[in-house]
């Protein structure tokens, strides 16, 4: 594995260990309706991960043991999935979002400076969701606005326009992660048959979908300071797509015309993307050239997303050794500290 004394590590994934975590953070209503309801939460979203595979970090002091510590990184940026939740109570969601982003500020901001964390908001209600920005967005340790890229909408639409300019008002980033509500298919001709599928659709296919989606509606015009983070959902695929991307505009630019350069040219300047998991060829020649293509000194930030195991160790010391050091460093240290806006 890597050196990574002083990196940033930009997915870091957190849980409370049961709804009872979050109780203190709730009002008597909400607490009276968990407890009417019978509602649980997993921790790692059910139907997320295989049965068996590594949970989150519950505590600040296993996160210590597990990744600050053991790995020495300088900060690392939490990431709780908890709320991309299967209800479809807006008000539930609201006060769930609510009650993730006082447990993070409470038991983990607040107990270790090298933590930042991810707000989470409700999807269901976008003036709720603009609301929680308000809220906590200004409150120290908060860097980024977590949603999912599995929804039943996509993200550059008109109907979110507000959101981006809350979140970009505040400095923060809008980060798209892999997975999301569990009733959702994850591919355009519906749902698929096997976890096999869905794993393999969930992120590369979904978060290509929401890439588009935020270019060709004008986000990066209207908003030009948004910074966009796809956190677990890959990066081999950029390239073909941005190929694609361009080639089309150049022929049906007139269906977009707010559009005043190559697509390509937006996602490089406003998006980045982690490098776990890295879908990368066995070949060190063939990464080299998949990193040229990307530019990947400029448009990757570390991620080791703790706990889970993609088994790329391997891909990713061939991306390193393919982009040098400086790029590496820009990768470890450099791309996250400027996305994050953290201290040197």
């Amino acid at each position: 594995m890597t050196a990574l004394a002083g990196a940033v590590d930009c997915d870091v994934h957190v849980a409370p260990e049961s709804m009872d975590a979050l109780k203190p953070y709730m009002d008597d209503y909400w607490r009276d309706y968990l407890a009417n309801a019978g509602l649980m939460l997993s921790p790692t979203v059910s139907g997320c991960y295989p049965p068996g595979d590594p949970v989150p970090s519950t505590d600040v002091d296993a996160l210590r043991e597990q990744v600050l510590d053991a790995r020495g990184v300088g900060h690392a940026v939490l990431t709780c999935v908890s709320a991309f939740d299967a209800s479809r109570n807006a008000y539930f969601e609201t006060a769930l979002c609510k009650a993730i982003n006082d447990w993070l500020a409470a038991e983990w901001l607040a107990r270790d400076d090298r933590l930042r964390a991810s707000m989470v908001v409700p999807t269901l209600d976008v003036e709720a969701a603009i609301g929680e920005i308000e809220r906590v967005g200004s409150q120290p340790g908060f860097v980024q606005v977590l949603l999912p890229v599995r929804t039943d909408a996509r993200w550059g639409l008109r109907r979110f326009h507000e959101l981006h300019e809350a979140i970009a008002a505040r400095d923060l980033v809008l980060g798209l992660h892999a997975w999301g509500r569990i009733g959702l298919a994850p591919t355009a001709s519906g749902f698929t048959h096997t976890y096999f599928e869905d794993y393999l659709a969930n992120s590369q296919v979904v978060a290509q979908a929401q890439v588009m989606s935020l270019v060709a509606e004008g986000v990066f015009d209207r908003v030009p300071s948004l910074r966009v983070a796809l956190l677990e959902c890959g990066f081999s695929w950029l390239p073909p797509m941005l190929w694609r991307f361009d080639k089309d505009w150049k022929a049906v630019w007139r269906e977009v015309p707010w559009l005043k350069e190559r697509p390509s040219e937006y996602v490089r300047r406003h998006v980045r993307a982690t490098t776990a998991p890295a879908q990368l060829p066995p070949d060190g020649d063939q990464v080299a050239q998949l990193a040229e293509m990307l530019g990947a000194g400029d448009m990757l930030v570390y991620a080791s997303d703790h706990p889970h195991v993609h088994g790329d160790d391997g891909a990713i010391e061939a991306l390193f050794a393919a982009i040098g050091e400086d790029g590496r460093e820009a990768v470890l240290r450099g791309n996250p500290a400027e996305l994050y806006r953290l201290a040197a």
